[in-house]
């Protein structure tokens, strides 16, 4: 049985209450800004499984563009997503990565494809939408990797956030985030008498 509350104990009460309400209010606002965070945090930690799933599962990558051969349909800076796909599921007009032994990757538009020397090889020729003329030479391919889309500018972005101090200081300022929400809390007292 709790013990009978006088009508001068409750008055303190209420005064204890109503000069705690903006330190309350600040201890409200602070909780909704830190559930916020951990909200956008938990998105990105979600965002970055199903991009490693995808990458595994369905071979999905990203390419990013140095140069502007590809201009104006894919301009220098983009990013692109692309699939690994077996050779004979490329068309005339696909934009395409070829990968080519000693050198870096290439990314243009095909013109041409010939039955290669075996079932799974294709011969295509390609080119750069910006580009007058095809490229030098045809590529022998038994995969390419299809551009499914593009996204402008993103790839300076990229670059910045895989540089190591930039990785490091997301990682200290998420651990913090993390254990800061989640770190014991003393309760206080409801009833004081």
């Amino acid at each position: 049985m709790s013990t009978p509350i006088t009508r001068r104990e409750l008055r303190e009460h209420v005064a204890e209450s109503s000069a705690d309400a903006p330190s309350a209010r600040k201890r409200r606002v602070g909780r909704l800004l830190v559930d916020s965070a951990l909200w956008i945090a938990a998105a990105a930690g979600v965002v970055c499984i199903a991009l490693v799933v995808l990458a595994f599962a369905a071979q999905v990558t990203l390419i990013m563009f140095r140069t502007g051969s590809m201009s104006p349909t894919i301009p220098a800076g983009s990013v692109a997503v692309v699939q690994q796909v077996p050779a004979s599921q490329v068309g005339v007009g696909d934009v395409v990565t070829v990968d080519r032994p000693g050198e870096l990757p290439i990314t243009h538009r095909i013109t041409s494809v010939a039955d290669g020397v075996t079932e799974d090889e294709r011969v295509i020729t390609m080119r750069g939408d910006a580009n007058a003329s095809d490229d030098p030479f045809p590529y022998a391919v038994t995969s390419v990797r299809r551009v499914l889309f593009s996204v402008p500018g993103v790839a300076s972005v990229i670059v910045a956030l895989s540089d190591p101090l930039v990785l490091g200081g997301i990682t200290v300022a998420a651990t913090v985030l993390v254990v800061w929400a989640f770190w014991p809390r003393k309760r206080r007292e409801e009833g004081r008498g």
